[in-house]
Formats: C-alpha cells, sequence, structure tokens
C-alpha cells in the first residue's frame, strides 16, 4: 500500500504493555502512520518465536483481523519482514520492536532507543507521587529511562491520601480539557478511563445548559463489558483481599464493583465540585461495549419553560452537531451493545429513544432549617414553598476498547508528540 507523504514525522513511540489497551494502541497508531517506528515493552519472552508474536497481534476476538480492520475483508496480512534476532515485526510499513527483557519502568532503556513518548498502558505505574527508585516500579521511571513525558492510559492514583497531585501531572480528556496540559510543564498525562471519557461528553452540554446551580445531585451507573483483570473462573483470593466479588467467574455472572469516574470527572470538569455525584459500576459478561445510566436532578425555573424529554434530546442533538471532533454522537435508534463496538472516535452515542424525565414537587419548610433567624421568617409571608424538580434519566454508549477509548487516546498521544516537535 502507498504511504502518506507525512508517514513517520512523529519519530518514534514507546509503549510499556501489551494487553487489550497496549495492543489496540498498536492497532491504532499503525494506521494512524504518525510514528514511523514502535518500541513496545512485554518484560517477557511470548510463545516460542517472533512468528508467535506476529500470530496475537494480527487476530482479535473483538475486532476481528488486523488487515481488515485497516483495509476491509479483502485484506492480506499486513505484517511482514518477521526479524528473530531483532525481535521486529513490520507491520503495513512500520517497524514495531519489542522489548523483552525488564518490566520496571525506570530499567526499560527508552533513551537507547531514542524514544521521548511513552503511552503507559499496563495499569500498574499510576500513582504520579511515587520516586522513579520505588522498588515496585512508578510511572516516573520512564522519565528516568529517557522518556520526556508518558501518557497513561488510565486514571493517576495516590495511594498516599496525604499527597496532592503534582504540578507536572495532568489529567484530561479529549473533547473536555485537552487544552489543560501544558507542555512546558507536564511530563505526565492522564488520559483518564473509558467510562470517565463517556461521563464527562455525557455531562457537559448539560452542565453548558442548566448551570451547576440548577443540576442539584447526580449519579450515575456504568454497566461495563468485562475487563482484563476479571477472572474467567472462580479462583481463590489472595491474601488480603476483601472485594470477594473479584474473583468471581465473569463468564456466569453480573458483578458489582467500583469506579473512580466521580473523582476523575471533578479533574477535567471543576464545575462538577458543586454537585453531588454517585457513581457506581457493575460487570456483564460481554468482551467490549458499555454503557453509562445518568441521573440528573434538575431544578426548574420559575416562569420558564419545564424541561421535558425533548429538551434533554434537544441539548444533546446540537452538541452533536457542534462538536468539531466528533467525539460526541446522538442516536434515536434503537441499539445494543453489539452496534456501538469499533464505532470510530465516540467518546458517547447518546440512546435519544430512551431518555425519560418525570417532574414533582419538592416541599421547602423554612420552619424546618436550623438556625434561621426569627426576623427572616417575619419577613416573608410564606414559610411552606413547593419547588418543581424534574429527575433526567439518560443513556450513553461507548465501545470501552478500540472505539471509544484507544481513537481519543491515539488523539491524546498525537497532540502531546505535535507539542514536542
Amino acid at each position: 500500500m502507498e504511504q502518506p507523504a507525512d508517514v513517520g514525522r512523529g519519530g518514534k513511540l514507546g509503549v510499556n504493555g501489551f494487553g487489550r489497551i497496549g495492543k489496540l494502541t498498536v492497532w491504532h497508531h499503525v494506521a494512524r502512520k504518525f510514528f514511523g517506528e514502535i518500541v513496545v515493552n512485554i518484560g517477557r519472552e511470548a510463545g516460542t518465536c517472533m512468528a508467535d508474536l506476529a500470530h496475537y497481534v494480527e487476530r482479535d476476538s473483538s475486532y476481528g483481523r488486523l488487515g481488515q480492520y485497516l483495509y476491509g475483508h479483502r485484506a492480506a496480512t499486513p505484517i511482514s519482514d518477521i526479524d528473530e534476532a531483532g525481535n521486529c515485526l513490520t507491520i503495513d510499513g512500520i517497524k514495531v520492536r519489542f522489548l523483552k527483557t525488564n518490566r520496571n519502568p525506570v530499567d526499560l532503556g527508552w533513551r537507547d532507543h531514542d524514544v521521548k513518548l511513552v503511552v503507559e498502558t499496563t495499569g500498574r505505574f499510576l500513582d504520579p507521587t511515587l520516586p522513579s527508585s520505588h522498588p515496585s516500579g512508578a510511572v516516573r521511571g520512564h522519565l528516568d529511562a529517557g522518556a520526556e513525558i508518558v501518557v497513561a492510559s488510565a486514571p493517576f492514583k495516590i495511594k498516599d491520601k496525604g499527597q496532592s497531585m503534582p504540578e507536572d501531572a495532568v489529567t484530561t480528556v479529549m473533547g473536555i480539557n485537552a487544552n489543560d496540559f501544558d507542555p512546558r510543564r507536564h511530563r505526565l498525562v492522564s488520559n483518564a478511563s473509558c467510562t470517565t471519557t463517556c461521563l464527562a461528553h455525557m455531562v457537559k452540554p448539560l452542565l453548558n445548559y442548566f448551570g451547576p446551580k440548577r443540576i442539584l445531585s447526580a449519579s450515575m451507573a456504568t454497566v461495563h463489558a468485562a475487563t482484563g483483570s476479571q477472572a474467567v473462573l472462580d479462583r481463590l483470593p489472595k491474601s488480603g483481599v476483601s472485594d470477594l466479588r473479584k474473583n468471581r467467574s465473569i463468564m456466569n455472572n453480573i458483578i458489582l464493583t467500583t469506579t473512580g469516574a466521580a473523582n476523575a470527572l471533578r479533574l477535567v470538569i471543576p464545575e462538577m465540585e458543586e454537585i453531588g455525584f454517585i457513581a457506581e459500576s457493575v460487570r456483564v459478561p460481554t468482551a467490549t461495549g458499555s454503557l453509562i445510566i445518568l441521573v440528573l436532578d434538575l431544578q426548574e425555573e420559575m416562569g420558564g419553560e419545564p424541561i421535558r424529554r425533548d429538551t434533554i434530546n434537544t441539548i444533546y442533538r446540537q452538541a452533536a452537531e457542534m462538536d468539531p471532533n466528533r467525539y460526541f454522537h446522538f442516536s434515536e435508534k434503537q441499539n445494543v451493545s453489539g452496534d456501538i463496538v469499533g464505532y470510530p472516535r465516540a467518546a458517547t452515542i447518546i440512546e435519544g429513544h430512551e431518555t425519560h424525565t418525570r417532574t414533582a414537587e419538592v416541599t421547602f419548610d423554612l420552619n424546618s432549617i436550623p438556625g434561621l433567624p426569627d426576623s427572616v421568617l417575619d419577613a416573608v409571608k410564606h414559610h411552606v414553598y413547593r419547588i418543581p424538580i424534574t429527575q433526567a434519566v439518560i443513556y450513553g454508549w461507548y465501545d470501552n476498547e478500540m472505539g471509544s477509548y484507544v481513537n481519543m487516546l491515539g488523539d491524546r498521544t498525537v497532540t502531546v508528540a505535535e507539542h514536542m516537535m
């Protein structure tokens, strides 16, 4: 295939980890061809030879064959030049080199490979406060190994709650606060999570329209596909593990779990600090394709137009039409999870067909407010008020692997690289 004229202008890209996100990140950048070479650390031997690694790269249970992803169903294999001695493959003209010796980021030797930008996809090194010398490894180790900037494919997790976010670390979601990244200051960039990305795009149009004062409270539940950290069959919990559900088979169960989406949301949309927010998660036995159910309590304006289903859908429809990045999608079709798998660069797909609203009145009695001076009570004629509140229920789909998250992670990586050029 003929390559674009600007192929490889981003230089070399490092990827640490080769699980679901790591592998699909390679797919994305092979297709995009912004980087001329990709250096992947897998930290161990894989299979019996490089041909076995090529076999893993080329096939995917959720997205089919790499050739199909690149060029459609008539495509031949895009992998050539399997270099056993050099641990290299050529994938559709892009050289991909594999490192197999070390797992600690500080020992990866990015400097020796002329890699200045690294995507951290293992999910293990997410605490930006840990020094690079930490015995278990740390995300900062990549910097000591020669990288100038690290993009993490998950939210930062600070274990010591007494520590604050370092000044050289930032969390961004493309299309929401991407410009918060400052190349003069930030060395560690979190691309948040698939759930936070979807949630932020669901919340932002409503926040822009109603403002934080009219959103009285909010909650969400994500019905999330299985992830690689879950057990295929029931297994014995490790010592000290308190969440016994994580050891149960994802093939046979709907599993309650936790999500850090609410905390991460406040990092990318600071106005959410003013709004009470609850986030819950359940895992279901599907390979990819997830759903957020967002519930908002909205204060009606006295004398204004009531908030109805059409109000919410109009806000979202206009947001989709005005989004220059095409991250936000609005659909009035009746979708199921399989319909959105692989949907390109869709942070969220609002299921407008299922938007619901219901209005009720809340009784507000001034006499029940502790410490309210009698002078205030004497100054008003009525002490009991009935305030209309509308609850809105909104459904948003997202492909938690390639379609939504990896493609937007790729956009974040390329924009960071462009700042480094």
